[in-house]
């Protein structure tokens, strides 16, 4: 949890939702909460979350993915 603060860009993948982004606004040991860019508000633990970019493209994106041939 040290190396998020608050206001920091992340990003969690949330079951049925897909890849969530938005901000950190506030957090505790257990516990951080993230207010998505939809403006919807999630508690999610602070191991489930990335900085935004630090997910592989391929993950989440499979159309940028070039195969050599």
């Amino acid at each position: 949890m040290l190396e998020f603060t608050i206001g920091d860009r992340v990003c969690f993948h949330a079951e049925g939702h897909g890849l969530v982004e938005g901000m950190l606004t506030r957090y505790n040991r257990k516990t951080v909460t993230v207010v998505a860019d939809g403006g919807r508000q999630w508690n999610v633990s602070p191991s489930l979350l990335r900085r935004v970019g630090s997910f592989e493209t391929a993950e989440t994106d499979p159309s940028n993915v070039i195969r050599r041939k």
